[in-house]
């Protein structure tokens, strides 16, 4: 059966309430899968919790009634995306993020630093900054701990991601060694500059893919107030089983009164073994871009609508889903890709997007009744679920 926490019921009561907390509800008996509240100024995220993307103040494809009506609570949003463009100081005076995109409810904000690695061939790393060129128009953004947290706090989120330096895995030990520190460095400084009370701020977890690192890199950060603490760099290339095993060394050295945020992973069976790990929170472009190109995620596993076979089948992607896209045929949604037409993306995105949100109600109840680790095994045998 579920643990409860004994500490929960007081967490709240000594913390300002304007700022973002989180709740641990209870924990699942043969596992570390945890379940709780992250309380925030725009509302509670029950956790574990998957958060669409929205990179440019926009989750591709989907108006934010439909995005709220796929049961999705938070959201993600980019620093160096809406820094390029349309400004932070612009969405500053329009009133923040939430008012620019007409979204109520909590947001976190990445901080820029997977772009340290996605755009490594047009940045430059020194101990000061990162320093780019805009993918858009070549011009030059400098991009420091400093600058990252300013322009979170114009954005308004409600949780901020600390500066961090990404790189690509495998890497050479020394390499991943001196990120690491930098990324400790800066964290601290993000702390240092950091004005507004209210919006929380998250370190990240580095180390590559050697253990004593990461549980170094965890141990010192756990050593400052942050709000919650995320594990980055994983999901850049290797194996899945070597991304378990980093978690597995990971997060026992994390806070436990802290939410935990793996970032960037969202494949359902990393999803389902992260969260047997401890991990509570996720955000993937995963379940929009495999939408647009007609990959559905359903539980009797991924279906692939430009296949002919789905021509004539005049079954929905799944029965019991409450989609937009599953009032219409297999045969509908194949011709609307064929076709070219745009409501094809929009109809499997509020799909892929439910989907999970779905996956995530099924993993807070599993953890409720205290079995979720029994349950997750019987998953295992479904390959087409899982992969």
């Amino acid at each position: 059966m579920l643990n409860a926490d004994s500490s929960a019921g007081d967490q709240g009561t000594s913390i300002d309430p304007r700022a973002a907390y989180f709740e641990l509800l209870g924990r699942d008996t043969d596992s570390a899968a945890r379940l709780g509240h992250l309380h925030t100024p725009h509302g509670r995220v029950d956790t574990p919790a998957f958060m669409p993307v929205g990179t440019q103040g926009t989750v591709k494809g989907l108006t934010v009634d439909h995005l709220q009506s796929t049961g999705a609570q938070m959201i993600l949003g980019n620093t160096y995306h809406l820094a390029l463009r349309p400004g932070s100081a612009r969405v500053a005076r329009l009133g923040g993020l939430h008012r620019f995109m007409l979204w109520d409810g909590p947001i976190l904000t990445d901080s820029g630093g997977f772009q340290i690695f996605s755009l490594a061939e047009r940045a430059k790393i020194t101990e000061q900054a990162a320093t780019f060129r805009s993918h858009i128009d070549g011009s030059l953004l400098e991009l420091s701990p400093e600058r990252a947290i300013q322009i979170q706090e114009d954005l308004g989120s409600d949780v901020a991601m600390v500066l961090d330096h990404v790189v690509a895995l495998p890497s050479e030990p020394q390499l991943v060694r001196e990120a690491m520190d930098r990324s400790l460095r800066w964290a601290e400084r993000c702390l240092k500059v950091a004005q507004r009370p209210e919006q929380a701020k998250f370190a990240i977890v580095q180390g590559g893919l050697d253990e004593e690192l990461r549980v170094d890199h965890a141990q010192r950060l756990s050593q400052f107030p942050f709000d919650g603490f995320a594990v980055g760099g994983l999901s850049v290339g290797e194996p899945p089983e070597e991304m378990v095993r980093i978690l597995s060394a990971t997060t026992p050295h994390l806070p436990v009164d802290k939410p935990r945020y793996l970032m960037g992973v969202g494949r359902p069976i990393d999803i389902l073994e992260a969260v047997a790990r401890g991990i509570d929170m996720f955000d993937c472009v995963m379940p929009t871009r495999n939408a647009r190109n007609a990959l559905a995620f359903t539980w009797s596993g991924t279906i692939r609508l430009r296949n002919a076979k789905h021509a004539d089948d005049a079954r929905p992607l799944d029965e019991t889903c409450p989609c937009l896209a599953c009032k219409h045929s297999r045969a509908y949604l194949r011709h609307l890709f064929i076709a070219g037409e745009m409501l094809g993306p929009i109809l499997l995105t509020h799909h892929n997007l439910t989907f999970y949100q779905q996956l995530m109600l099924a993993i807070r109840a599993h953890i409720a009744a205290g079995d979720y680790a029994q349950w997750l095994q019987s998953l295992k045998v479904q390959s087409d679920l899982l992969g």
